[in-house]
């Protein structure tokens, strides 16, 4: 007799009743108890919350974390559009040691790499959760030469991102491109209205664009070669950090890890717990998000290769020195990532 089926509770039914804490002890996803592996040295971990969406693993982790012995799990809020820009003071946060672990866009960790930041790069995240919306004049990278592009802020994370697919497809972005910086609710309308010719922007902007049928997309990160055999964000620690508590970096990054498999298991209760805990507020934003930005990959794509890569094109693009041999020696450590994945075999 059927009688899950006749009371109408299939699988994502059930999972959806659930509490996160509950969808991840159902999908055995709470740490293994591991012998030989001690417990955290530290019982606090300090990361960041931003207006980004895509950075949902962090968030979603904090049942695991919590699982993992941080019994302090701190999310310091960096809202868009502060003084200095959010990304770049996280970053500066991350080096001081106010925060001990986050996640950035690769263009944005190389240059503080080579700005010798006190940082380490310890995995991948996701790929896919940058697209570049243009008007009917922009079919193409290459017709932004000589266009006008938004930007929240020079230098900072779209800058640097969109500053390296513009190298790839040989353009200077030095030269070549007509800069501004409006507020982003501003750069909406002003690509609305054709003023300027595009913007690059990721989840929960990309839906809004998308809701309003504003531009439309030129490239998309998740789809596109070369951006979708890359990782967009990096998770990374401060030096020291990772340096004193070992034990502590190797359960964070378990944690966030096994969340970004949970945000392609169940993209449903995923949106749900962002919503619920405030990280967004539309539910149908937060669900295309899940479903379209290829979580619980992480252990199929090369965070070394990603780095090299991106390496390349700001080097392409005049805007740093170091080679990529360089950069990686000075500021990565796979070996949290080596073990995890032979641990948490997909």
């Amino acid at each position: 007799m059927s009688v899950p089926h006749a009371e109408g509770w299939t699988r994502r039914r059930f999972i959806g009743g659930l509490t996160m804490t509950g969808v991840v002890g159902l999908l055995g996803l709470h740490p293994r108890l591991v012998t030989a592996e001690p417990p955290p040295e530290t019982t606090t971990l300090r990361t960041a919350r931003t207006d980004s969406l895509c950075q949902a693993p962090k968030y979603v982790a904090e049942a695991l974390l919590q699982g993992e012995g941080f019994a302090d799990v701190q999310y310091k809020h960096y809202p868009e559009g502060g003084t200095p820009p959010s990304n770049l003071l996280r970053m500066q946060e991350l080096a001081s040691g106010e925060l001990d672990i986050d996640s950035m866009f690769a263009p944005m960790v190389i240059t503080r790499l080579e700005a010798g930041d006190p940082i380490v790069v310890l995995a991948g995240v996701h790929i896919g959760c940058m697209e570049l919306y243009g008007t009917e004049r922009i079919r193409a990278i290459r017709d932004l030469k000589g266009k006008t592009v938004a930007v929240p802020e020079l230098g900072g994370v779209q800058y640097l991102f969109l500053a390296s697919m513009l190298a790839y497809t040989g353009l200077d972005p030095r030269t070549d491109i007509h800069w501004i910086t409006p507020a982003r609710a501003e750069a909406v309308r002003l690509l609305a209205e054709g003023t300027i010719d595009a913007l690059l922007t990721s989840p929960p902007w990309t839906q809004e664009l998308r809701t309003k049928q504003i531009g439309h997309v030129v490239v998309n990160t998740s789809m596109d070669r070369p951006w979708s055999q890359y990782f967009c964000c990096m998770t990374m620690g401060n030096r020291e950090f990772v340096r004193t508590h070992p034990v502590a970096t190797k359960r964070a990054l378990r944690a966030m890890l096994k969340a970004a498999d949970l945000c392609a298991l169940e993209p449903e209760q995923a949106a749900q717990f962002l919503v619920d805990k405030d990280y967004v507020r539309r539910y149908d934003y937060a669900l295309q998000a899940m479903k379209e930005i290829p979580y619980g990959k992480w252990r199929e794509y090369d965070a070394e290769d990603t780095l090299r890569f991106y390496t390349l094109r700001l080097h392409e693009a005049g805007m740093i020195k170091s080679t990529p041999q360089k950069l990686l020696a000075q500021g990565t450590d796979w070996r949290f990532l080596n073990a995890l994945k032979k641990e948490l075999k997909g």
